[in-house]
C-alpha cells in the first residue's frame, strides 16, 4: 500500500471517480469516495458528482489501479 494514496479506512474502501461528458472524451479523474461495498460507491459517487451531464462515469476500487509511475 502506498501510504500517499491509501486505499481504505475504517469507513470502507476507496473508489476513484472517472468520468467524461462527451462520448469522444477522455476518462478524466474526478475524485472519490469512501464506501463499504462497490454498490455504495456507486451510489456515493453518483450522489456526490452529478454536477455535470456525464456521457459516462465509472469507481474503480483503488486497490485495483497499478501505478506505472509515480512522483518523487
Amino acid at each position: 500500500m502506498n501510504e500517499r494514496r491509501p486505499v481504505a479506512s475504517p469507513a470502507g474502501e476507496v473508489y476513484d471517480v472517472f468520468a467524461k461528458v462527451k462520448p469522444e472524451d477522455p476518462l478524466r479523474h474526478i475524485g472519490s469516495v469512501i464506501a463499504p461495498d462497490a454498490e455504495l460507491a456507486r451510489v456515493y459517487a453518483y450522489t456526490v458528482y452529478q454536477e455535470w451531464s456525464w456521457s459516462e462515469m465509472i469507481a474503480a476500487p483503488r486497490r485495483a489501479i497499478i501505478t506505472l509511475i509515480e512522483a518523487a
